[in-house]
């Protein structure tokens, strides 16, 4: 098994994963303040709790768009791994055809998604990760990433939403009782919950009639498990699929 990270702008993944299966999965806060031993420490709890021995792990592989702590990262998994870790970054070999403008220029969060939404499911596809932004990834029927769009994720839209507000901080985001709300909490659940998945089946609904084609829809990400299952189109929850993209990327260039 290998061990694989991405750093997210809010969460850190941390996970062990092999072709048969992903041993664990946790996401830590992102904190651009700890050092190289404070990671170190948390990647060791991680696989203390899941009682996995680093001698069980082959090697490791960092994606990340929080720059500042990507080398930090990989720094802290070496050593706890003691041996040497991947950075996804531009350069290294992913098998995929990136049609954008500059490809160097696409999270590496994103190119791990595509490259796992490809080699698990059919073309064309849509590929959606809901974290603090909500990402959209389009993929045509010859394997070309030719495209996305960037949307304010849910945690963004609720905190904007309470800033202002004091009395309506902390508010979760989950399902209320109903859709028409009947006081301002519900309403506010409601509507930043509904809202997402709307705008997620409208989305999907205007890149198929851009491609011409009906696709594939696949999603991922820290707040999928919310927003998904309230949408009218049919979607694919895939939690692990960064994951399983690093794994393939790794395994390219080892």
């Amino acid at each position: 098994m290998i061990l694989a990270i991405d750093i997210g702008n809010t969460n850190i993944v941390i996970g062990c994963i092999d072709e048969k299966d992903t041993y664990c999965i946790e996401r830590l806060s992102t904190n651009r303040k700890k050092t190289e031993l404070e990671y170190a420490m948390d990647i060791k709890a991680v696989l203390d709790i899941h009682q996995i021995h680093p001698d069980e792990i082959e090697g490791g592989i960092v994606s990340s768009v929080v720059p500042q702590i990507t080398n930090i990262a990989k720094l802290a998994a070496e050593k706890v791994l003691k041996r040497e870790v991947l950075v996804l970054a531009a350069g290294t070999k992913t098998g995929m055809n990136i049609q954008m403008d500059n490809p160097a220029s696409l999270g590496a969060d994103l190119v791990a998604d595509a490259v796992a939404g490809i080699k698990g499911y059919p073309v064309p596809q849509i590929i959606i990760d809901i974290g603090t932004a909500t990402t959209l990834s389009v993929i045509d029927e010859k394997k070309r990433y030719i495209g996305g769009m960037i949307l304010p994720g849910p945690r963004i839209s609720l905190d904007a939403l309470t800033s202002n507000a004091s009395q309506l901080s902390g508010i979760s985001i989950e399902a209320p009782k109903r859709i028409i709300g009947k006081n301002t909490i519900e309403c506010m659940k409601s509507g930043i919950l509904y809202s997402n998945a709307a705008a997620i089946d409208g989305m999907i609904e205007r890149i198929e009639d851009e491609l011409g084609q009906k696709t594939t829809v696949i999603a991922t990400g820290g707040l999928a498990k919310r927003i998904i299952p309230h949408c009218k189109r049919e979607i694919i929850l895939n939690e692990d699929l960064l994951l399983k993209g690093l794994l393939i990327i790794y395994r390219k260039n080892r």
